[in-house]
């Protein structure tokens, strides 16, 4: 299994983010990890990305416990930009290429290519939705087992969610996952394989995408609306 956490909790004080999350993930899968506000989404990927510590559980991925070597089979895609905004794009790929063995620096010119990026651009120079954009081909382009992507299409137009979206299964090695946590249901659900929905720190749903769009009228994202109004 590449990813199994059993019984997770994490508080803050008396207030309880996680409780008791019990979870398997099987690699080659695109995952929708999906939920409102508050439910525990982003706290869950950081404690899978080394980047909080639990309260209590345990978790592994590659039979590895969280930490130096479970980081290794990870490519974390977080919802916000943290790349220095005065480096040019070529300079984040320099940067990616000395700092993780497995990533493929001609995929990543590959994929800025495909998606009409400069490599001499300075990051400061491009748009909010471009920056995302070159930040997720830096984590597609490394070869690994694990994707987490927090919001990897939040500040693209529309026009390009189908080219990101492309981009991200065309470019995906058969034998990993990636697991997408996202409010936009309505723009990822066609590719999505298996279902995660999560709410007030409790996973309440884990379901065969196929299966749920064949009891929605083909609609996961009429499922997630269904399932939530009753919390």
């Amino acid at each position: 299994m590449l990813l199994e956490c059993h019984d997770l909790y994490k508080s803050y004080g008396h207030n309880e983010v996680l409780k008791g999350i019990s979870l398997e993930l099987e690699a080659g899968k695109i995952i929708g990890l999906l939920g409102p506000n508050g439910s525990g989404k982003t706290t869950f990927i950081k404690i899978i990305n080394g980047l909080l510590s639990k309260n209590g559980g345990t978790i592994t991925v590659c039979d590895c416990p969280i930490g130096i070597e479970s980081k290794k089979h990870i490519s974390y895609l977080p919802e916000r930009t943290y790349l220095n905004l005065d480096l040019r794009v070529r300079e984040c790929v320099k940067m990616f290429e000395d700092f993780y063995k497995d990533f493929e620096t001609d995929k990543a010119y590959r994929l800025l290519t495909q998606l009409h990026i400069n490599p001499e651009e300075k990051l400061k120079h491009l748009s909010k939705g471009t920056k995302e954009k070159v930040q997720l081909v830096l984590v597609m382009s490394r070869n690994t087992d694990l994707y987490i992507l927090d919001e990897p299409i939040a500040g693209v137009d529309p026009a390009a969610r189908d080219l990101i979206l492309n981009l991200i299964v065309s470019n995906l090695n058969p034998n990993a996952t990636i697991l997408i946590c996202t409010h936009l249901i309505h723009d990822i659900e066609q590719i999505l394989d298996d279902v995660i929905f999560i709410n007030d720190g409790k996973i309440v749903l884990h379901r065969n995408a196929d299966e749920l769009r064949a009891e929605n009228n083909g609609s996961i994202n009429d499922a997630f609306r269904e399932a939530f109004r009753c919390f």
